[in-house]
């Protein structure tokens, strides 16, 4: 089956990877903090669906941020999308600014930028995402693009999630998510994805996570029942 299910679609979802999270940043002169982290997973899955085939991928990512609350980060991944495309890497490119609102409250605003080098057609988008977290565990975002998938069309992400830290070293992570569409392009007006995840900061700077993934019928409907549905995947990851 082709990596691509609806005939109209140009390319494929993404999973950013969660550089702004990565530990360990080392400060420099105090005003600029570099971190970044290296990831082996069993499978690479963005917004419940899978960007590998279902195969496992390495990604990699890093982030320099400043006393100021902006930030640039620059992060990838292998992919495998149909053979046509010639897509085998994906970068996501993100210029943004977080800050504290109080004790309890944090935002997070960026914009991202999807390339996929080498590719035979133009599979690169855009996207506006926002972050509201409260008390470092409760978390409300939102992209949103008018280009979203690659058309010409809008669309918006929307997540809630939750962290419980269980003691120092695991932590269980819930998420749900709906994603607004156009019909014009799925022929749906989009669907619902949940993610709970299990990590255990083993051993410093490694953790390892385990991820399950479920999704409605509305998804396997615009990707196929290979690419979306429910799905389980681990990953290894060093952060620095």
């Amino acid at each position: 089956m082709p990596r691509f299910h609806p005939p109209r679609r140009r390319r494929g979802f993404l999973l950013p990877l969660a550089v702004a999270a990565s530990s360990g940043a080392v400060s420099t002169a105090q005003v600029v903090t570099f971190n970044g982290n290296a990831t082996l997973t069993t499978d690479y899955v963005w917004r419940g669906s899978t960007q590998s085939d279902g195969d496992p991928a390495a990604q990699a990512g890093f982030k320099v941020s400043a006393d100021s609350g902006f930030y640039a980060s620059a992060c990838g991944s292998s992919i495998k999308f149909a053979p046509e495309l010639d897509a085998s890497t994906e970068l996501d490119l993100t210029l943004g600014w977080s800050r504290k609102l109080s004790d309890d409250w944090a935002v997070d605003v960026n914009v991202l930028r999807y390339v996929y080098p080498g590719t035979s057609v133009d599979l690169d988008w855009t996207e506006l995402d926002g972050t509201l977290t409260w008390r470092n565990n409760f978390w409300f975002s939102a992209g949103w693009s008018n280009e979203a998938l690659g058309y010409d069309h809008s669309g918006l992400y929307t997540q809630i999630g939750a962290r419980f830290p269980l003691d120092d070293r695991f932590r269980l992570e819930a998420m749900v998510s709906h994603y607004f569409l156009s019909r014009d392009v799925v022929a749906r007006r989009g669907y619902t994805h949940a993610q709970v995840n299990a990590i255990w900061a083993f051993q410093a700077p490694f953790e390892l996570r385990l991820s399950g993934h479920a999704t409605d019928s509305d998804a396997k409907a615009i990707f196929g029942d290979d690419y979306a549905g429910s799905r389980v995947e681990a990953a290894l990851q060093a952060s620095f």
